[in-house]
Formats: C-alpha cells, sequence, structure tokens
C-alpha cells in the first residue's frame, strides 16, 4: 500500500477555555489513503470538525504529529502552512466564507492570482461552468442562493487542483434539493481531479457514500465503518 496521504499518530488537541484546559481531542492514529473519501461522524461536540482542522493544519495539534503529503504539518510555521494549503488543499466550509464585496468569479479566481497563476480567471470560469454557474459567474454572493453560493464554495476549493479536499458540514446550510446536488457535485470533483476527500457530515446518506466511516466521541476515535464494496 502507498504511504498515506495524511497521517496522525496520538494527534491531540487541547484548547484553554474560561475555566482552563479544554481536551478537545485525545490521542487520535489514523490515515487516510490516496483517492479515498472518509467521513467524520459523531454527535455534537465530539471532536469531527476540530479533526479536520487539524488534517488541513487550521489548528495545530498540541500534542502527537499529523503529516500530509509527507509533510510535519506540525513543524511548519504559520507562513509555511498557508502556502502549503494553498497549494496541496481545498477546504469547504458549511459557512460558504465568501468574500461579499468579489463576483463568483472573483471569488474563485482570487485565491489562483495569490497562487501566481497565470490562467486564474480562466481556470476560475471553468470551475464555474463545471458546477453549473456559467450564467452566473458575474453575480455577487447577495445575489445567490445558499445553493449556488455552496457551489462557488466548491469551485473555489477545486480549482488549485488540491491533492486533499476537505469539507466541513458541506451540506448543513441548505435543503434537501440543494444539498443532493452539492453531494454530487463534491463526489464528482473528487473523481475528475482525483482527489483524497474527508467530509464531517451529520447527514446518514452522505456517510454512506463513503469508503470509509470514522466514528469519534468525545475527542476519542469510538469505531470504524467501510463500505462492502470498498473493503473488497
Amino acid at each position: 500500500m502507498t504511504d498515506p496521504v495524511l497521517s496522525l499518530k496520538d494527534a491531540a488537541l487541547t484548547l484553554q477555555g474560561n475555566a482552563g484546559p479544554v481536551e478537545i481531542l485525545r490521542g487520535i492514529t489514523l490515515d487516510v489513503h490516496r483517492g479515498e473519501t472518509l467521513g467524520l461522524v459523531g454527535p455534537s461536540g465530539s471532536g469531527k470538525s476540530s479533526l479536520l482542522m487539524l488534517m488541513g493544519g487550521l489548528e495545530r495539534a498540541t500534542g502527537g504529529s499529523v503529516r500530509a503529503l509527507g509533510h510535519d504539518l506540525t513543524a511548519l510555521d504559520e507562513d509555511a502552512l498557508a502556502r502549503f494549503r494553498r497549494g496541496n488543499m481545498g477546504v469547504v466550509f458549511q459557512s460558504f466564507h465568501l468574500i461579499p464585496t468579489m463576483t463568483a468569479l472573483e471569488n474563485v479566481a482570487t485565491p489562483l492570482e495569490l497562487a501566481g497563476r497565470a490562467d486564474a480567471f480562466e481556470r476560475a470560469e471553468d470551475e464555474l461552468r463545471s458546477v453549473g454557474l456559467g450564467p452566473r459567474m458575474h453575480h455577487y454572493p447577495a445575489q445567490l442562493s445558499g445553493g449556488e453560493q455552496q457551489r462557488v464554495a466548491l469551485a473555489r476549493a477545486a480549482a488549485p487542483r488540491p491533492a486533499i479536499l476537505l469539507a466541513d458540514e458541506p451540506t448543513g446550510n441548505l435543503d434537501g434539493t440543494n444539498g443532493e446536488a452539492i453531494m454530487q457535485l463534491l463526489f464528482g470533483l473528487r473523481d475528475k481531479h482525483g482527489a483524497t476527500l474527508v467530509l464531517v457530515t451529520h447527514a446518514p446518506d452522505l456517510a454512506a457514500r463513503c469508503d470509509r466511516v470514522i466514528r469519534l466521541r468525545d475527542g476519542r476515535i469510538d469505531g470504524e465503518d467501510r463500505r462492502l464494496e470498498a473493503a473488497q
């Protein structure tokens, strides 16, 4: 088997709260392999989103190690982490995090421009068309529905062709129809670009599409399930 794309060894996250330190994650050991789709599930407060943030270098582990594509994220400074994420990771949040004063096209193109891509706007146009927003690319976020805004966020995450796609409750703010459309697009982008996909979800139907599901409780791994065809 190839080296894992993501590898956590005894990873821990402790944050300072008003009443003292709070253990968010405790001793997480987990490997994610190239092309795999991994779902993170569990009750609210179990540490799902925090684990995703560790994987993306958006939170820094306070114990153990987190490696992505062979790089030790715990050893990188903030600038190096930002460069690594920009070149290798796409992140989709439940809240769309679009810049309200920029059009859909500008929201997708700007990170590519910051990465020095000369074809930033051409690639942004291609990605917006691929998520069905060709006619809406010059609209501002306030002129778009929630489903359309999440499509812009997906296009922005996928445009750099990241090796790793991370999605935190990508359908959480959407109705059933838009949620289903976003699920189809998310898995389609994974297939199109060959990315490894890790997603946090409360939706059983979304978790059921994953190759493997990790169940979290109280900041620890509480179990693991595999799809039958993925396990064979």
